[in-house]
């Protein structure tokens, strides 16, 4: 829940959008894996929720206006 790491998801290399999720540990300065989002998403937002998910909403894919969400936990 709220341990104090932020979740990094998706983004633009300049060429591609991606579907990374990692989470970093501010406290070890580390960088860990959490499974990728189920399809490329930039420009999305991300709203921690009461419950500590994150809900990651909309976005560009591609070209593509996205109307999708997905959580993480």
């Amino acid at each position: 829940m709220f341990d104090g790491k932020v979740l990094i998801t998706g983004g633009w290399t300049g060429a591609d959008e991606l579907a990374d999720a990692e989470l970093y540990d501010p406290v070890a300065g580390e960088f860990a894996g959490t499974g990728s989002m189920s399809q490329t998403r930039s420009y999305h937002t991300a709203t921690l929720l009461q419950s500590g998910m994150v809900l990651i909403a909309g976005g560009l894919s591609g070209t593509d206006d996205l109307a999708s969400v997905e959580l993480y936990q």
